[in-house]
């Protein structure tokens, strides 16, 4: 599974990822600090990733474009540190496999996950 990290996580959670077997890596590293939201989401489609973010502009852009790649995965936690995002993410992510390999946005909040399909209608 590949990972494409937007620039609020951190690139410990890049490292954890890759210590857990996932192709991760953080726009930092692509040369894409400054890329827009769009860039980063046309990116993200080009090269088959799911994009880790606790930003919710990728939501509004998925229903603008109506496409169902890439998968999302959003942060939503009253406290995101590194060490609960990686626990979070080990732990949720194998659960969650079929549903990013289709195509979802998968919220996670701090006592909930919710998942939705791609494309939003």
């Amino acid at each position: 599974m590949k990972f494409l990290l937007d620039m609020p996580i951190s690139p410990k959670t890049e490292k954890f990822l890759k210590e857990l077997g996932y192709d991760a890596i953080r726009v930092d590293k692509l040369g894409m600090e400054k890329a827009t939201d769009k860039e980063i989401f046309e990116y993200a489609i080009k090269e088959n990733r799911t994009i880790i973010t606790v930003d919710l502009d990728f939501g509004q852009i998925l229903s603008y474009f109506k496409t169902s790649k890439p998968s999302i995965i959003i942060f939503r936690l009253k406290y995101p540190s590194v060490e609960k995002i990686n626990r979070l993410l080990s732990s949720i992510i194998p659960e969650i496999k079929e549903e990013i390999e289709k195509g979802s946005i998968i919220v996670i909040e701090d006592k909930k996950v919710r998942i939705k399909n791609l494309p939003i209608e």
